[in-house]
């Protein structure tokens, strides 16, 4: 175990497969309701998506991103993320959500570098599956230009989005409140880019070559495999011990009074 890790168990709360406007209200009810004390561990979540959904960046316009008519003809849920960024299509992928206090995860010496140290449990994971990941600063030559905003998520190369052979693998954004840090990504087990490419108004050239999921790269273990990875290498990277659990009563019936907020666009 990294020597930088604070001796603090994390919660993990493995929730399983929701819908949209469920997932999203729990990520919200996680977030307001974490406080900085000493009875508040930090806490990892896992999910999945059922039925598959759209989700915009929380500033995103819907119509401008997406060709609602076809989404709503596909019955296809379109619903908005409390973070920024582009569109992601949910389908076949592990999701995972981090709520902690910025002094409960190793230092970071500003808010991008936060994305380096809270996603250095996926570069552990990617390694363990016997991939080779890197961040995308360390494998573009010195003075690349990285940062571009794009309609759909996995288009864009930021300074910390892991790539392996090249090829983006998922991607990650972050909310900050007062001493509270949020941030959520997705582990694609199969390439849903064709589907996606059905209901985005403007897919960037080459996208097919530039973006891949696990099974794109050879990894076909099960999601209960590739899960039993995840926390082996959040350990290693983030957690001094984690806590199997369930969401508490408060933060449940918060989410299901946020349900609401989240009903899809179309």
């Amino acid at each position: 175990m990294a020597d930088h890790i604070h001796n603090i168990p994390w919660r993990i709360i493995d929730t399983g497969p929701l819908d949209g406007p469920t997932n999203m209200a729990v990520d919200e009810a996680l977030l307001s309701l974490f406080t900085e004390d000493d009875a508040a561990l930090p806490v990892l979540r896992l999910y999945g998506w059922q039925p598959p959904a759209l989700s915009l960046g929380r500033y995103q316009r819907a119509a401008e991103a997406l060709d609602l008519e076809r989404c709503a003809a596909a019955g296809v849920p379109v619903v908005r993320r409390i973070t920024g960024g582009g569109v992601i299509y949910h389908a076949e992928e592990l999701t995972y959500a981090i709520v902690c206090a910025p002094g409960q995860i190793p230092p970071a010496q500003s808010v991008k570098d936060s994305f380096r140290v809270l996603t250095s449990f996926l570069l552990a994971l990617y390694g363990k599956l016997g991939l080779d990941a890197r961040d995308a600063v360390d494998h573009y030559p010195s003075g690349t230009r990285l940062g571009e905003k794009t309609p759909l998520c996995f288009a864009g190369r930021e300074t910390y989005d892991i790539l392996v052979e090249g090829r983006k693998i998922g991607g990650n954004a972050q909310r900050r409140l007062k001493n509270v840090i949020f941030q959520h990504g997705s582990i694609p087990l199969r390439n849903c880019l064709p589907a996606a490419a059905r209901f985005v108004r403007e897919l960037p050239p080459g996208m097919a070559k530039e973006t891949g999921a696990l099974a794109d790269f050879g990894v076909n273990q099960s999601l209960e495999e590739i899960k039993s990875c995840l926390l082996e290498a959040f350990c290693e990277s983030l957690a001094s011990a984690v806590t199997p659990g369930v969401l508490s009563p408060g933060e449940s019936g918060m989410a299901e009074r946020l349900i609401e907020n989240y009903k899809p666009i179309c």
